[in-house]
């Protein structure tokens, strides 16, 4: 999100000598996207960033992608996940493509360390749990609901609350980064008045606490591949001051505006975020389509271009009765979907929908992993059709 914010001691003037009460130079860093032509942030540290100690190889991050199969619509039902590691570690991998990773995690602890994500931005939903997003940039308290959006290269760390248990719906981006759809900004970057949300709906990190601990302090940054662990003799977040752009920041989901009309509207209206080759969508609760012969359950439509993916959060979804909390749905591209029987029909009349859900829409195919493939509920084509047989070979 574009827009200026202060916080804690900067010099007048960008790029000139800012000096510590000792007299040596505060050290001065920029952090900027699409090289320097992008968005960016000044900070100033104690020590130099650069002073690494040792480092170590932490080992591969790739994931074990199921094997092909048939075309099919999935359900993935993650509620009964139990609570393990912290925010990073913790995370289990669900489905991927070139362009990003999406994984769940329910923390059972606070990050030890500090973590870096060289390739892209990432978003964290937080379906449960209340805590603390701790970075160079400040403290960011969040809570349920809230969307997380980490700007590629910022050094963070997740602090969950004492006996809040977490949950967490992870979005990798693979090479770039996560930001309001083109059609919400005008020409200067700010929202524009026909937006589902506004500036005053964004919450940047709030306290800038500056630490000169010496001790040793480790930073895992995910690049290439790999893990790498960073060591350094002083407190990585030992910044005085920082102006600009760019910095992490929260938003939460019940702040999205619905757009409604008489009939039913596309999912593009959901529109959250965007991203290379995927968008992120937020379906909350909202009136129902108003005309007099409306037909407030979305019509049955084929994903031409796009895989779909819907996490459900809380409430009653329309189109899908009888699912839980924490459940994935994917819709592949090449198959269409839509209702399920009666849905359809039973929607006429109703005046609201108390839907709360996540919606990820790719634009190339996703591979599920391993890991999601233990998780699937494999009866959930037959949700259709009374007659469906899965057996290949075989005929309805």
């Amino acid at each position: 999100m574009s827009y200026y914010i202060r916080r804690g001691e900067v010099p007048r003037k960008r790029h000139t000598q800012f000096r510590q009460p000792d007299g040596s130079l505060y050290h001065e860093e920029v952090m900027g996207i699409h090289g320097f032509a992008g968005i960016q942030s000044l900070l100033y540290h104690l020590r130099p960033p650069t002073a690494i100690r040792r480092v170590l190889d932490g080992g591969a991050a790739e994931v074990r992608l199921e094997s092909p199969g048939a075309l099919r619509h999935r359900l993935l039902r993650t509620a009964t996940l139990p609570p393990s590691g912290d925010a990073v570690d913790g995370r289990v991998p669900l489905m991927a493509n070139a362009d990003l990773r999406v994984s769940v995690v329910r923390p059972a602890e606070p990050m030890a360390y500090w973590y870096r994500y060289a390739h892209g931005d990432e978003l964290i939903f937080v379906h449960e749990g209340e805590g603390v997003l701790e970075s160079q940039f400040g403290s960011l308290p969040y809570h349920p609901h809230d969307y997380l959006v980490i700007p590629t290269g910022v050094l963070w760390r997740i602090l969950p609350d004492a006996g809040s248990a977490q949950r967490m719906l992870v979005v990798e981006s693979a090479g770039g980064h996560i930001e309001a759809p083109a059609r919400y900004r005008n020409a200067h970057g700010q929202l524009v008045e026909s937006a589902p949300y506004s500036e005053r709906d964004i919450r940047p990190p709030d306290a800038l606490e500056t630490h000169d601990e010496e001790g040793t302090f480790e930073i895992r940054v995910k690049a290439r591949g790999r893990v790498t662990r960073c060591f350094y003799r002083h407190h990585p977040l030992d910044v005085v001051g920082w102006d600009g752009h760019l910095w992490p920041y929260a938003f939460n989901i019940e702040d999205f505006e619905p757009i409604t009309g008489r009939v039913h509207q596309p999912p593009p209206v959901h529109q959250t975020f965007g991203g290379p080759g995927f968008v992120v969508c937020s379906f909350v609760p909202r009136l129902s389509d108003y005309h007099p012969l409306a037909i407030p359950a979305p019509y049955n439509h084929s994903n031409v271009d796009s895989d779909e993916v819907i996490y459900y959060v809380d409430g009653d979804f329309l189109s899908r009765p009888g699912i839980e909390p924490a459940a994935f749905t994917i819709h592949p591209n090449g198959i269409p979907h839509g209702p399920h029987p009666g849905a359809y029909e039973g929607s006429i009349g109703r005046e609201r929908t108390d839907e709360l859900a996540v919606m990820i829409d790719t634009f190339r195919p996703l591979r599920l992993t391993a890991d999601a493939a233990a998780l699937e509920d494999e009866t959930h084509p037959a949700g259709w059709s009374p007659t469906w047989r899965g057996d290949e070979g075989e005929r309805p």
